[in-house]
């Protein structure tokens, strides 16, 4: 019984750590003061792309590159049209996700039978493994679920955690945090507010684009013509970064209880089975309520932030708005 509970834990995790890379990049993104809604689009971007440059490479770091490289490139088109062109940000977010979803299917479709297999990639595969923490991995219970994965669970957590330093402990992570919160103000200072929205929000971009690249590998590289390997993550982690209340340090946390609904989805027969009198309940529940649970906890979150206060919130002040220097 015990094992059970180490995989439902370890899954835990595998499904969390696609919403952590795309909530962290998130973060980045609206902390700069613009609102992102293509992060479904950008992550789709980000795993095609990186998925067939890491096969053709055979090289788990070269589709980390392309996958941040190409994600951060639509980052720069967003970049375009709102910051350049001052174009609304709800649309051309929604616009990115539309196409980049279009983008994935049309370069899977087209490659048809000649899609590469992650089996076929021998040292891909390979660097995908577990790779096990000494000592930490031995813990009973714990030891297999948090401390024996592969190399991009525990750069996503890293990432998390250097992102945080930045916003807080760094001049350049304050500069942005002060464009996010008054770009006019940051503007009379001598900060160059276009230069530095363009570079957060296209490393932003990258960062989705990585977690999107991880989920294709975890998905063993199967392209189904019909669904995409984000299936809705992007839209999800854009719900996260409110439960995270803007920070990427709790956004480990809220990943992880995301990942908790989502794996309910896969493990809550064996739960039932396993412990049938406190969570045999789980059996009778209808497997497509498991489904829709994340996107249900994603409603309610939205639900929850339009009604709380703002106070104590960390939402930059000035997020969503295009910044018109001749208003200042």
């Amino acid at each position: 019984m015990l094992e059970v509970i180490t995989l439902f834990l370890f899954n835990i995790v595998i499904y969390s750590v696609p919403l952590l890379y795309a909530t962290s990049g998130e973060i980045m993104v609206e902390k700069s003061g613009s609102l992102n809604l293509g992060v479904e689009g950008t992550m789709a971007i980000g795993a095609v792309f990186g998925y067939l440059a890491g096969c053709h490479a055979d090289s788990l770091l070269a589709g980390v590159l392309v996958s941040f490289i190409s994600a951060a490139i639509v980052g720069s088109v967003f970049c375009l049209f709102t910051i350049t062109l001052q174009a609304n940000q709800n649309v051309t977010g929604l616009t990115i996700t539309t196409i980049g979803v279009a983008v994935y299917f049309f370069i899977g479709n087209a490659l048809g039978a000649d899609w590469p297999y992650m089996r076929d990639c021998t040292r891909l595969s390979s660097s995908f493994n577990a790779i096990e923490i000494p000592l930490l991995s031995k813990i009973p219970l714990l030891g297999k679920a948090f401390f024996s994965h592969n190399i991009l669970v525990y750069l996503s957590v890293i990432l998390a955690v250097l992102i945080w330093v930045y916003f807080e402990k760094t001049v350049p992570g304050l500069r942005l945090r002060s464009i996010g919160e008054n770009p006019g103000a940051a503007d009379s200072l001598g900060v160059n507010i276009v230069r530095y929205k363009y570079l957060h929000i296209m490393a932003g971009s990258g960062i989705m684009g990585i977690g999107g690249y991880y989920m294709g590998l975890n998905m063993g590289g199967t392209f189904e013509g019909s669904n995409c390997w984000i299936n809705g993550y992007g839209w999800i982690a854009i719900a996260l970064v409110i439960f995270a209340n803007w920070s990427t340090l709790h956004a480990v946390i809220g990943t992880f209880v995301f990942g908790f609904f989502n794996t309910l989805r896969v493990y809550n027969m064996p739960l039932a089975t396993n412990f049938p009198n406190t969570l045999g309940w789980l059996s009778k529940v209808p497997a497509q309520f498991f489904s829709a649970l994340p996107f249900i906890v994603t409603l309610l979150v939205l639900i929850v932030n339009s009604i709380r206060s703002r106070k104590g919130s960390g939402c930059p002040s000035a997020i969503g708005v295009n910044y018109y220097r001749e208003d200042r």
